[in-house]
């Protein structure tokens, strides 16, 4: 497995395989601030300026800790200290007490979704990578999925009218951090990855 950081070429060969085509592209990043999304969000600024296009950073506070707030501003100043507009989502409302990674997700994705719709964005880039596929799958077959349900995580999809890509998936969250490093860009440790009752978490330490 490549131990270095991502290189301008080896990303556009990765963006490829999400049939982002158009000379001067349109594409919003969800960035949480953890290492895997901020190396996405600077691999994708330079990918869009260098095609004359236009880049927006996302950031959902789904203000389930007391310090998400503090956290999504810091991402924020970060971002915009690099050029990068950026926004903050606020999960409103009441919170659940039981299946919240699933709900949290869910109100995640709806919020994006919906600003890039408003904003006018037809493309979102999510930053799973190669452990990402790899957790899923295992996942999936730990819920008794069926042979279609074990398929990978594919590059892009369509969701309300917005296409999802993902293209870190052939990259580890060892060469992401690297890259991070590389731009000397300080990433976020999220707590709930050491929460062991999410199986993800589990199956990540495993």
């Amino acid at each position: 497995m490549n131990s270095s950081a991502i290189t301008p070429e080896e990303f556009d060969l990765a963006m490829q395989k999400t049939g982002i085509s158009e000379t001067r592209p349109k594409i919003a990043v969800a960035v949480s601030g953890g290492g895997d999304s901020l190396a996405l969000a600077v691999l994708m600024q330079a990918w869009v300026r260098e095609r004359h296009g236009e880049v927006l950073a996302l950031t959902v506070d789904h203000m389930l800790r007391p310090a998400s707030g503090k956290e999504a501003a810091e991402v924020q100043s970060l971002l915009q200290e690099r050029g990068m507009a950026h926004e903050i989502l606020v999960w409103q409302g009441g919170k659940p007490s039981t299946h919240v990674q699933e709900l949290a997700r869910a109100a995640r994705y709806e919020l994006l979704l919906q600003a890039c719709r408003q904003k006018g964005f037809p493309a979102l880039a999510v930053a799973h990578n190669l452990e990402d596929q790899i957790e899923t799958f295992w996942m999936r077959l730990a819920h008794g999925s069926g042979l279609d349900g074990l398929s990978a995580m594919a590059p892009v999809r369509f969701a309300a009218g917005v296409s999802i890509i993902r293209p870190l998936l052939p990259f580890s969250r060892e060469q992401l951090r690297l890259t991070c490093t590389h731009h000397k860009i300080k990433w976020l440790e999220d707590p709930s990855n050491q929460n062991e009752k999410f199986l993800r978490v589990k199956l990540r330490q495993f």
